[in-house]
């Protein structure tokens, strides 16, 4: 009887670790590896400039042939544009596990490795692929398929650090060459954004944007990077009233509210959840929201309302543009919908002269920003979205259901 009660507890103990250990959803983070490593900070670096580094975060299995500062500033020497950084660095990133005792094991002394830059697309034919080869003397060549069939390219330093078939990153001798990566990116002055979102599903508010000054302000964001969450045609006719209610600076800061000044990939988005400053961020002005996961999708939160990523439009350094379920609503211009005040006494109605001439966002002067124009069901969709950010593992409590099945058989 003893031995059954030991054998009941010890599965209860063991149930309850499982449910309540904290799941990990990124076993690895590149720049926080190589930020131990100074030699490598200006790789590191430009992996977060060119938003590689959530990109390699997110996958399971990968080699990150990193190389010293010297080698980064040869790359740096040629003064190639942001995109063209992106593909080089992407050839850099191999789809698959490589250490260094893999590394001088390789069958029949030469291995083919798939990088990142063939998995984008970008890389026409075979020159995303990298030739591995185990040379004489112990060396190790790397280079790309586009490089007329030369070996040694870059040759094999050291390894650095690794995670057991999960990531390995090793040093190599130099960037290696290729013409295709180091091809020019499309320039961003080239990108008619307004037309973009037109020809997508955001004609009505492009067609706002190209009325107001805000439009000034994304154009100067394109080059530096920009990510815009632009509402659908629905969403933003429906919204319409509201924004024709809003002061001018209202108005404004509303559609500049709708981007951030950073080039941001949908995984970016997933892997960067938190708060993010917008284009109408000023000073006191905080104007920002919270990106959050829910599930496969990214949600986009503010204290008036949630909305939801439904397409991308454009994905492309340095700007990506995304379509939303629903209009972003700051706090600063509709402060009212977060805690509605109680009804006001008669003698309230009286003080009309502080709707006329606020110019300030935080204070507009327009009914619109009164709590009866938010949306209904907006303010309970914000609470339903947080509190899912507690995510239900549906697992551990099936294995917490089984053990104390176990239990009550034991008894």
């Amino acid at each position: 009887m003893q031995l059954r009660h030991a054998a009941a507890a010890a599965a209860v103990v063991l149930s309850l670790s499982l449910f309540l250990l904290p799941s990990t959803t990124n076993a690895h983070n590149i720049t926080r590896i190589l930020a131990k490593y100074p030699e490598f900070s200006t790789f590191s670096h430009y992996l977060t400039l060119t938003q590689l580094a959530p990109e390699i975060n997110r996958r399971e299995t990968i080699t990150v042939c990193a190389v010293d500062n010297a080698a980064m500033s040869d790359l740096l020497s040629k003064h190639l544009t942001i995109g063209a950084i992106k593909n080089v660095l992407s050839l850099h990133v191999l789809l698959d596990y490589f250490d260094s005792k893999k590394l001088h094991q390789i069958t029949d002394g030469t291995a083919l490795a798939a990088t990142m830059f063939q998995a984008t697309g970008s890389a026409s034919g075979s020159a995303g692929f990298v030739n591995i080869t185990d040379l004489k003397g112990g060396k190790v060549g790397f280079s790309p398929q586009d490089n007329g069939g030369h070996v040694d390219a870059a040759t094999f330093v050291k390894p650095v650090e690794g995670i057991p078939y999960n990531i390995s990153v090793i040093q190599i001798s130099s960037i290696l060459p290729s013409p295709e990566a180091e091809a020019p990116a499309p320039g961003p002055s080239q990108m008619n954004i307004t037309a973009l979102m037109t020809a997508h599903g955001c004609k009505v508010f492009a067609e706002t944007l190209l009325a107001n000054p805000a439009k000034q302000t994304f154009e100067d964001n394109v080059e530096s990077g920009l990510t815009i969450f632009c509402p659908g045609d629905d969403a933003m006719k429906s919204f319409m009233p509201k924004y024709k209610n809003l002061t001018a600076s209202g108005k404004q800061s509303l559609l500049e509210f709708h981007a951030i000044p950073i080039y941001q990939s949908l995984s970016g988005l997933k892997s960067s959840n938190g708060l993010m400053n917008t284009l109408a961020t000023d000073g006191a002005s905080k104007y920002d929201f919270t990106v959050q996961n829910d599930g496969t999708e990214v949600t986009i939160m503010t204290k008036i309302v949630t909305a939801k990523i439904i397409n991308t439009l454009i994905d492309e350094q340095p700007v990506a543009i995304y379509e939303l379920n629903k209009v972003l609503m700051p706090k600063e211009l509709f402060k009212g919908a977060i805690s509605p005040a109680p009804a006001p006494a008669p003698e309230a109605d009286a003080p009309k002269s502080s709707k006329k001439k606020h110019r300030s966002p935080p204070a507009p002067a327009a009914p619109s920003d009164s709590p009866a124009d938010a949306p209904d069901g907006d303010v309970a969709d914000q609470t339903a979205d947080s509190n899912g950010a507690v995510r239900f593992d549906g697992a551990r409590f099936g294995a917490l259901i089984l053990s104390v099945w176990f239990v009550v058989l034991l008894l």
